[in-house]
Order: C-alpha cells, then sequence, then structure tokens
C-alpha cells in the first residue's frame, strides 16, 4: 500500500523529518567502499554501518527542524537518503513520526 504519490509540494531544505526521525534509518547498503571512504570519519557511526546518529537526528544534518536544514555531506551521502524523495513513502513515515514527537 502506497501512503503518497511524490509531489513537488514538499520542501526539503524547511523540513529535515527524513535525516532526524530514526539513528537505524541512515543505513549504509549498496555503497561501494570508494563511496563510503569519501563520507568523513566524523558522520559515520561507530559500527561503520550507517550515518552517526544523535538523539535520532543525522550528525550531517545542518540548522534547525522545521525552519531550515541542509546536509552538510549532500554530494557524497548515502543511498539511503539520494532515494528519499519528497512526498514518498519514507518522507511521510519520517514527517508523521517527527510531528507526533513535536506534539508530546
Amino acid at each position: 500500500m502506497t501512503l503518497a504519490v511524490p509531489t513537488d509540494d514538499f520542501d526539503c531544505q524547511s523540513c529535515g523529518a527524513c535525516c532526524s526521525y530514526s539513528e537505524d534509518w541512515p543505513r549504509f547498503s549498496l555503497e561501494t567502499d570508494e563511496e563510503l571512504d569519501l563520507i568523513p570519519a566524523e558522520y559515520v557511526s561507530a559500527d561503520l554501518g550507517g550515518m552517526r546518529c544523535e538523539d535520532n537526528r543525522c550528525s550531517a544534518l545542518d540548522g534547525k527542524l522545521g525552519i531550515h536544514v541542509g546536509c552538510r555531506i549532500y554530494a557524497v551521502r548515502p543511498i539511503v537518503c539520494r532515494t528519499c524523495m519528497p512526498g514518498d513513502d519514507e518522507c511521510l513515515m519520517a514527517r508523521h513520526k517527527l510531528s507526533q514527537k513535536v506534539l508530546l
């Protein structure tokens, strides 16, 4: 079941939900060793399996959630980050989880 159809109505640079809802999400999967070597070590988790996160937020995410954010390593970000599209299932799941956290 699809939750949404990708749309241009989502502004990623004023959101950041996909980069701040789970420390388990930004995992490495299909990257080559050469691609992983381009990611600065300070942004890689201790187990080398994904991005380092602090309180569910990717350490490469810069800025304030919901206001203005950006990726410090955008050009070399992991594949999972490249495939998350505005308005897709992952986007909506992250936005929903983040909105629930804000409401608590």
